[in-house]
């Protein structure tokens, strides 16, 4: 299956870094949907026309390391599965293929727009000495507190994620997307470990509802958006005796999926 999908694609074009300044959609629309591994060569196959594959240094297949931090009660947690409108993530990632990192802050208005805020991190290691080192840093302390709802002394790193991704532009440069595969979840606090390698996560990012071709070819393939936070899903599945009663219903479809596919 890795073979078939590198294959198709080295049939996209290529678009850099640089001439994906435009599209940053810092402020925008998220459409998210879930597949088996086995549909995503046909997905990829019907995107091939109207998109180009972002590459860097010949690579067309991301490997990104992402640590998320939350209160010790999980309150970011907490907000999402009591469905408050108004909510963040805080994680440090890290851009395996350029060495970056960046703090990033993500926060979800009442209208459903997500802006993201980010600070380059030099020298962070997510590594288990020195995952959350950098207490003392007054940089970052008052980022958070700049552009987040909490500080950066009551937060400390909870979940480790990792995947690969294929990133897609459109040629109207209006929209970006990702595909996210091989997740695999650490939990930093119980030392839980799960994974889902046949999970496929496409997330649509646009401007408002500008067309997306994606859209159209998800709904040919007969598949339906779904609302799925990563960071949510990893926690239910690592965190023992946590309220979870929002994201069953979720976790059962995706497991029913994978194993019918």
């Amino acid at each position: 299956m890795a073979n078939e999908i590198d294959d198709i694609l080295r049939r996209f074009d290529a678009i850099s870094l640089n001439e994906m300044e435009d599209v940053k959609l810092m402020n925008r629309i998220d459409t998210k949907y879930v597949l088996p591994l086995s549909v995503l060569p046909a997905v990829l196959e019907a995107a091939l026309t109207d998109y180009f594959v972002k590459e860097i240094d010949g690579k067309r297949v991301a490997t990104y390391d992402t640590v998320y931090y939350d209160t010790e009660s999980l309150d970011m947690y907490m907000r999402h599965h009591d469905r408050q409108l108004v909510r963040q993530k805080i994680r440090v990632r890290q851009y395996a293929d350029t060495g970056e990192f960046f703090l990033e802050i993500k926060r979800k208005n009442n209208k459903g727009h997500t802006k993201k805020k980010r600070i380059a991190v030099p020298g962070y290691e997510l590594t288990a000495d020195t995952i959350g080192h950098g207490k003392e840093d007054t940089t970052i302390a008052d980022f958070i507190e700049q552009k987040s709802l909490y500080t950066w002394s009551t937060i400390a790193p909870h979940l480790r994620t990792d995947f690969h991704r294929i990133t897609l532009v459109n040629r109207q440069k209006t929209e970006r997307l990702t595909i996210d595969t091989d997740i695999a979840w650490q939990n930093i606090i119980t030392e839980e470990n799960r994974s889902y390698p046949a999970l496929v996560i496409v997330e649509i990012k646009r401007n408002g509802n500008v067309d997306s071709p994606m859209a159209r070819i998800m709904q040919e393939q007969r598949i339906h958006p779904l609302k799925i936070s990563k960071y949510c899903i990893g926690t239910v599945l690592t965190t023992p005796d946590l309220k979870k009663n929002r994201f069953k219903a979720k976790i059962r479809q995706i497991e029913k999926m994978l194993l019918n596919q």
